[in-house]
């Protein structure tokens, strides 16, 4: 594939609006804003779903994100802990060799998508109307384009950030991880030497609430997983005979149990911050933390913005598979379900006296897959340089601190003592759904989301 591949098949076209020029104060040029688009839909047209259970093949966008950062004299490596899983690190040197290095990190990988669901082939890249449409159009190969054509942006400006920033395109983050940003971690943990802080997908979007009012939202922290595999055993039988120790009866019990389970609210840190922050520019004051406040009822008062925090006031367990038999009429002698467990950071030990309440006698439960919480201050410099770059962009908009109900990559990055932040700048029109396109049918993302992204990244990255 061509370094600059036209959107129609050409070299060198511009984006269907034509050309938009730097600013003043920018470290990009004019290329830059024609590479993030061309980039977004040729990364979609690679199809690298990952189905799970290893049936994934992230190379040919490890090799097609390796050539994009060594044409702006960067030295990419390419790491697979198993064939075709393949990772991409960098280092771009800054200014200052004694300031911390800063990570700057997205997956490869997307999730599958279903053809016939779709308005248009989900991996075509197709630009259409000032759109890109295609999976991983926002989750998040929209976010590798933005780095990708900034570091090439400053290769050709000549700009340097004062710290030095690893780039790093990972494998797996849509699985367990672990042929993806845990393999990184736990073996090449020499190549973020370093590096303090990281930021990655899933933040800093728009999200209108009405009135005219838009928000930004800073991911400073994650609900930990806890994906849970239990287990029920029973008696074998005929089908035609009672059988009191029928293990699909007992397992289908604690499931429900789970499913019905009210767990009570916990406020984080993060989440305090957001709900005071939220309440203020509904011209509320409100302590979220203080005795006898109602915190459903304060969330009724802040109407489409509630969403931010919702779902991470507190633990969640929901099941979503269940497996059990091979025959009819054979009562079988043990039964499996799956549960995708959420914690709080601080709520991992309720989490699990309360499984062990809610499975009961005869059914076991262990951890199928598990990754820690995370907060990440909201209070210092690394946040506020990431709220004043959006809000420099979008005079209007308000940047908000929130927790992600999931989780990312940050994760595994956090076992180097990289603290993480979801940065994946965007300014989206009223009405355009960002929650329902993660992982959605039609995924797509704007044009002007992604210029507005790449300067968002450039005067955050410099400043930081």
């Amino acid at each position: 594939m061509a370094d600059m591949e036209r959107l129609d098949g050409g070299p060198g076209a511009a984006h269907p609006h034509g050309t938009e020029p730097p600013a003043p104060g920018e470290a990009l040029d004019a290329a830059a804003f024609d590479e993030v688009v061309a980039f977004t839909s040729e990364l979609i047209r690679i199809d690298t779903s990952n189905r799970g259970g290893g049936d994934c093949r992230e190379r040919p966008a490890a090799e097609y994100a390796a050539e994009r950062l060594a044409a702006a004299g960067l030295e990419p490596v390419l790491l697979e802990r198993t064939p075709g899983r393949t990772n991409v690190v960098a280092r771009l040197e800054g200014t200052d060799p004694s300031a911390p290095a800063l990570l700057v990190h997205g997956h490869l990988d997307v999730v599958p998508a279903e053809a016939a669901d779709w308005s248009v082939d989900p991996f075509s890249g197709e630009v259409r109307d000032g759109v890109v449409w295609g999976r991983g159009a926002v989750d998040m190969k929209n976010m590798d384009a933005m780095v990708l054509a900034l570091v090439r942006a400053w290769a050709r400006t000549g700009a340097r950030p004062r710290r030095d920033v690893v780039i790093a395109f990972t494998a797996d983050e849509e699985d367990s991880a672990v042929d993806g940003s845990g393999f990184l971690a736990d073996h090449h943990p020499h190549l973020f030497e370093g590096c303090t802080e990281g930021i990655g997908e899933s933040g800093a979007f728009t999200l209108h609430t009405g009135a005219g009012r838009a928000l930004y939202p800073i991911a400073a922290g994650e609900r930990g997983t806890a994906w849970l595999k239990l287990t029920a055993r029973g008696t074998t039988g005929h089908g035609s005979k009672p059988n009191r120790d029928n293990a699909v009866t007992r397992l289908a019990a604690a499931v429900a149990r789970i499913g019905a389970h009210e767990w009570p609210p916990r406020l984080t840190d993060t989440v305090a911050a957001c709900i005071t922050e939220l309440a203020s520019l509904q011209g509320l004051s409100v302590d979220p933390r203080a005795p006898g406040t109602d915190l459903e009822a304060v969330l009724g008062k802040l109407g489409p913005a509630a969403a931010l925090v919702e779902a991470t006031l507190r633990n969640s367990a929901n099941p979503t598979m269940f497996s059990a038999g091979y025959k009819l009429n054979v009562i079988p002698g043990h039964a499996t379900a799956h549960v995708d467990g959420r914690t709080l950071p601080g709520g991992e030990a309720e989490f699990a006296a309360v499984l062990d309440e809610l499975t009961g006698p005869g059914v076991d439960w262990e951890f199928h897959h598990r990754e820690v919480a995370l907060e990440a201050p909201v209070d210092g410099r690394t946040y506020a340089v990431l709220r004043e770059a959006v809000e420099h962009f979008d005079p209007d908009g308000h940047a908000v601190p929130f927790c992600m109900a999931g989780g990312t990559d940050a994760k595994q990055f956090s076992r180097l003592g990289i603290t993480g932040y979801g940065y994946s700048p965007l300014k989206l029109p009223p009405g355009f759904d960002y929650w329902s396109l993660f992982h959605g049918v039609d995924e797509r993302v704007p044009v002007d989301a992604l210029h507005f992204g790449v300067r968002v990244l450039d005067r955050a990255l410099r400043t930081l």
